[in-house]
């Protein structure tokens, strides 16, 4: 299927109610924190962090949890993947190949979305003659945020969402249906949102963690049910907004292991978070992660049957 191109359509939809998040708040000191999450700070939940490079290479490193965390592993898996600039990507899963593991992702390079996969022999060696792409038609200049849900339980069907936050505030949900991409559902309201990770998933729902461009940080809880109804809750008030990227994996029972990058210091930091509930969530600063994060965006590899189970 390289190259064939798929239309998407991004036509008028029935938007749900506006669900406005707080804005005005004023950022301070960071937030007190405090840890009932040992299993993090046990320093053995890890995040396969993976980047598209400059160059529009395929990136990984592994961050794992401590005090303070490390960072290891760092080594590119797939150089000149890209032939243009990627400005987002989801999460890039991964699955059994005849020759070793097939890794698969969409990025969106400037205004076109496309889907992107390859086979690493043997799981570590690059083969370049196993690209796939497949476009799909549109314009997506506007998507500001970007990540992907894929859910599967035993032998149920899968069930796929795409989910865009548009720069005018309204965030997009795309249904996975055969041979497209279909828009169904929308929600205005999300503007103050600056980056967004998906944290839970399950059959009839999936919920982000998003901060705010004036540091608040929110879960927005999304049912799979039309029109979407989105439900914001409010995790704290201030400290997050200096990060443009965060990175969201599982962590113990039903907690998080959440990475924020900082674009302009190239810095990332790290957090154990334990299971959303509100302002009652608990969140334990873990530190600075070691090396400099300059790539020009980020997301997680991860297995196809990622659990995320943060709410």
């Amino acid at each position: 299927m390289r190259g064939k191109q798929k239309h998407v359509r991004r036509g008028s939809v029935a938007l749900s109610a506006a669900a406005l998040l707080a804005v005005g708040l004023v950022p301070g000191a960071a937030d007190a924190v405090t840890t009932t999450t040992g299993d993090a700070s046990a320093g053995w939940c890890t995040m396969e962090l993976g980047s598209v490079t400059a160059g529009g290479a395929h990136r990984s490193q592994r961050i794992t949890a401590g005090a303070p965390p490390t960072r290891t592993n760092d080594h590119v898996v797939a150089p000149g993947l890209y032939p243009d600039p990627v400005r987002l990507s989801t999460s890039t899963f991964s699955s059994p190949d005849p020759r070793g593991v097939y890794v698969a992702g969409i990025a969106i390079s400037g205004a076109t979305m496309g889907y992107t996969g390859y086979t690493l022999v043997g799981g570590n060696k690059f083969d370049p003659g196993s690209i796939r792409r497949e476009t799909y038609t549109g314009d997506y200049s506007d998507i500001v945020a970007f990540d992907r849900s894929y859910y599967r339980e035993g032998l149920s069907a899968p069930v796929g969402s795409l989910y865009g936050l548009r720069s005018d505030g309204v965030l997009l949900r795309w249904m996975s249906v055969p041979e497209t991409w279909q828009v169904t559902g929308a929600s205005p309201g999300f503007a103050p949102v600056k980056a967004m990770t998906l944290i839970s998933k399950a059959p009839f729902y999936d919920t982000f963690l998003a901060n705010t461009q004036r540091g608040a940080l929110y879960t927005i809880h999304i049912p799979r049910t039309s029109p979407m109804n989105p439900v914001v809750k409010r995790v704290r008030d201030r400290t997050w907004q200096n990060f443009e990227f965060l990175k969201a994996s599982k962590c113990g029972n039903h907690g998080t292991l959440l990475l924020g990058i900082d674009k302009d210091t190239q810095t990332a930091h790290l957090y154990a978070v334990g299971h959303a509930n509100g302002t009652a969530t608990v969140i334990q600063g873990l530190g600075k992660v070691p090396g400099i994060f300059n790539d020009p965006t980020y997301f997680r590899f991860a297995p196809l049957n990622d659990p995320h189970v943060g709410e």
